[in-house]
């Protein structure tokens, strides 16, 4: 296996900031509280808030069927849709069993699945579409996407929990160093925020309590838990050579990744934080760079309590240069699945225009975590060239991706 740099070619996002990748950095430079979404979905969950995408544009998603598709597939339609056409690949003339798609997700059709099964009980099983797993099944943002653009080679999905769109473009990476492929689409998606799931997190006291719309507050002293929200981002990939052949404009790099797993319990990351501490130095080792040349950390940042200090504890002891460290959920809430992806899409956006943006709403750090260099108040601006993203997900998964501005 060859192992180097990807090229990034072409980026796109879907988010409760936008259906594009301009106007959700936009929103995230503003860093202005974003409404919340439709209430009904949270009636009786015991959660106040949750963020959902806004309507898409005219003529943003077509093709027959489309409209009629879960959430999770229409936004990785959209956001791969935007990063193809920005990467200027043609896929009416490419041969597409050199061209790879891996989507991650954690939660896949849960709406189909929500919608079909009050069906049932309202009207009986005779009534249950004949289009449920179509429409459902986790892979399917996968096959829709592949069939969409004649992808014949590798089709993956990754379940990392929220970790998902990270390990995604971690192994749209892998399949472009073993030449499996010569161009990856990489997405990450999920369109989560229905009663049932809403209701899951509240139950196990993760989501905030908080009735203000800047509840979600990473690393604030009075944090108390995620915003559900919803989201897509999708990259493409290709090796450098190929990308500056074909006259292409690189938009970043993504030099190495890694995956860990805690093996510690269901839901909470090990108190010493040695899976993700792993998953970085892997990912450093194998971008070939070293701890003091990572300028920047675009971190998980959840806003709750036990995860943020576990995280705080570990960029201070990974990092004690400081890096500039922000954190993307203060303003979109946490997308669950699609949170990798959506960060990576962000970090890469930072380093191209060498500005940071603020961690939305948090206006004083808890004094009860190590002393990190955040980004608080508004943007930044900031010369560094390398950044570590990382995402960590119930079941222990971990991962972190190196980026440059290339």
């Amino acid at each position: 296996m060859t192992e180097g740099p990807v090229a990034i070619t072409g980026a796109g996002l879907v988010t409760p900031a936008g259906t594009d990748a301009d106007s959700t950095w936009e929103a995230m430079c503003a860093a202005d509280s974003l409404e919340s979404g439709d209430p009904e979905p949270l009636a009786g969950t015991g959660a106040w808030h949750s963020l959902r995408v806004p309507a898409l544009r005219p003529g943003q998603l077509t093709g027959r069927g489309t409209a009629r598709t879960d959430p999770f597939i229409r936004f990785a339609l959209v956001a791969v849709e935007e990063a193809l056409a920005q990467s200027r690949l043609d896929p009416g003339s490419w041969d597409g069993n050199r061209v790879g798609i891996v989507v991650g997700s954690a939660f896949g059709g849960v709406t189909t699945h929500d919608e079909q099964h009050l069906r049932m009980e309202r009207q009986g099983a005779g009534m249950v579409s004949p289009y449920l797993h179509p429409r459902a099944l986790i892979n399917m943002a996968a096959g829709t996407i592949g069939a969409r653009y004649g992808i014949t080679g590798p089709a993956h999905t990754v379940a990392a929990a929220c970790a998902s769109g990270a390990s995604a473009f971690g192994l749209g990476k892998t399949l472009l160093d073993a030449g499996l492929c010569d161009t990856v689409v990489a997405c990450g998606t999920d369109a989560a925020v229905t009663p049932l799931v809403v209701s899951g997190f509240a139950r196990m006291g993760a989501l905030s309590e908080q009735k203000a719309t800047d509840a979600s507050r990473p690393f604030a002293a009075d944090r108390d838990g995620f915003v559900i929200s919803e989201g897509a981002a999708a990259v493409v990939m290709e090796k450098p050579a190929k990308a500056r052949a074909r006259g292409a404009d690189v938009l970043g790099r993504l030099l190495g990744h890694a995956d860990t797993s805690d093996a510690h319990h269901p839901t909470a990351p090990r108190p010493d934080g040695a899976g993700a501490a792993a998953a970085v130095e892997q990912a450093l080792a194998a971008a070939r760079m070293t701890v003091g040349d990572v300028t920047s950390v675009n971190a998980h940042g959840t806003s709750t309590p036990q995860n943020d200090r576990t995280e705080a504890r570990l960029i201070a002891r990974l990092f004690p240069h400081g890096p500039a460290v922000t954190a993307n959920k203060g303003l979109l809430g946490h997308t669950l699945g699609a949170a990798g992806a959506i960060e990576a899409v962000l970090t890469l956006r930072s380093l191209r225009s060498g500005i940071l943006p603020p961690i939305a709403h948090t206006e004083r750090a808890d004094p009860g975590l190590p002393d990190l260099d955040l980004v608080l108040g508004g943007p930044r601006r900031h010369g560094g060239s390398v950044a570590v993203s990382t995402s960590f997900g119930f079941g222990g998964s971990n991962c972190a991706l190196v980026l440059d501005a290339a």
